[in-house]
């Protein structure tokens, strides 16, 4: 079942959520993040996620924490997802009619991605995670934003991590869905029915140089993500939710595929949670206090 962001029918209001932006390794910061505000008593009503968040947002909303968990990520995020190569693909490039080109093609086989998520996962369901989890991909047809909160937590997974040209599209329901990074890549507007939000979000950084179409491509569409994440922060602030973003404090750039620096990532999480601890019970507090009610003396 799929719900247009900000419409959940029937979901009670989640007092806390945990929105996790796509952002390839540096997401597993979000199990830092959950380890720390636990060891206060304080754990997410609700998860959203997309692309690498929702993975990492998965294994938080299924319970997993601390180092097994980091351990097992080591399993579902790692460079040789992106090398299998589907020979088939480089025909379709050179005789598109021939071997039948479509709106489907991809470079990489996902089947690698889908038996190391199904060993993490099983044939867990979005509905019944111990806590809730929504997914976000895009309608690769339309290009609109999907939330995916019931269904096959793999399917949903594979959907919201399908970059476009790298791996296949995912069809659920009969809609073809595509990486949830390309519509929403931080999803905020996903957890509207939350009162407060803790954001996990990059920001990419522009190339220093343009100089090849490499890096024009990049500065474009660094451009458009990046924005498109403030915008969605901005209407959530407008809304009136309390949006705590979590920055993390690293002192080198780590790559999409660094699978060695997830301890590292972990710990940055874990400090930059710190850190905000203070303004994440404040708004909390605020949240649980009962509105002001008038009272009139005749």
């Amino acid at each position: 079942m799929q719900h247009t962001p900000r419409s959940f029918p029937g979901a009670p209001r989640a007092q806390l959520a945990f929105v996790l932006g796509s952002g390839g390794v540096r997401s597993i910061a979000a199990l830092g993040i959950a380890d720390r505000l636990a060891r206060e008593g304080i754990r997410p009503d609700l998860i959203v996620g997309c692309s690498s968040g929702a993975l990492f947002g998965a294994q938080v909303a299924k319970g997993m924490h601390g180092q097994s968990a980091v351990s097992m990520a080591t399993t579902l995020w790692s460079a040789e997802l992106t090398q299998q190569r589907r020979w088939r693909a480089y025909l379709q490039l050179i005789a598109p009619k021939l071997a039948g080109f479509g709106a489907g093609f991809a470079l990489r086989d996902d089947r690698l991605i889908t038996q190391r998520i199904t060993r993490a996962f099983g044939d867990a369901r979005l509905e019944q995670l111990p806590t809730p989890l929504r997914v976000v991909a895009t309608e690769a047809a339309t290009g609109l934003p999907v939330v995916l909160s019931q269904g096959r937590l793999v399917d949903a997974l594979r959907a919201s991590m399908a970059v476009p040209i790298l791996f296949p599209s995912v069809e659920i329901d009969g809609r073809r869905l595509v990486d949830g990074v390309l519509s929403d890549p931080l999803p905020i507007s996903a957890a509207s029915d939350a009162s407060v939000v803790i954001s996990l979000g990059f920001h990419g950084s522009m190339p220093r140089r343009v100089d090849r179409l490499s890096r024009l491509v990049a500065q474009t569409s660094t451009t458009l993500i990046n924005n498109l994440m403030q915008a969605r922060t901005d209407a959530a602030e407008a809304r009136g939710q309390k949006v705590i973003a979590i920055e993390l404090d690293l002192d080198r750039h780590v790559g999409l595929w660094e699978t060695s620096a997830m301890p590292e990532l972990f710990e940055a999480g874990w400090r930059a949670a710190e850190e905000r601890l203070l303004d994440i019970v404040a708004a909390l507090d605020e949240a649980r206090a009962p509105a002001f009610q008038p009272v009139f003396i005749d």
